[in-house]
């Protein structure tokens, strides 16, 4: 469901598959362990290999983002394919945490 890399003060954590209500709760605890765990300045979301998101994916975001910049730190999402791409947009995250290709 997600693996992650630290790289210095950056944190990327990539998902893959579905992101629903019936994956979001387990997404979120894990991806919540490792902010705690790493505590760094970035955190990267990469979406690359996320074939569906409804609104769970998005409350997700932007519950790590909350948490991001209470720690001082910032989000970023990476990756996006076009149909997780314009659920994004829609939702306003990109207003909220940087675009990366």
């Amino acid at each position: 469901m997600l693996t992650h890399m630290r790289q210095g003060k950056r944190l990327v954590i990539k998902l893959q598959g579905e992101i629903d209500h019936h994956t979001a709760a387990a997404i979120r605890d894990e991806m919540d362990t490792l902010i705690w765990r790493y505590p760094v300045e970035t955190l990267i979301v990469d979406v690359g290999n996320v074939t569906f998101m409804d609104s769970s994916g998005i409350g997700i975001l932007i519950g790590r983002y909350r948490i991001m910049s209470r720690m001082g730190g910032t989000l970023r999402v990476r990756g996006a394919r076009d149909q997780v791409d314009r659920i994004l947009e829609f939702a306003g995250i990109y207003k909220i945490c940087q675009k990366e290709a």
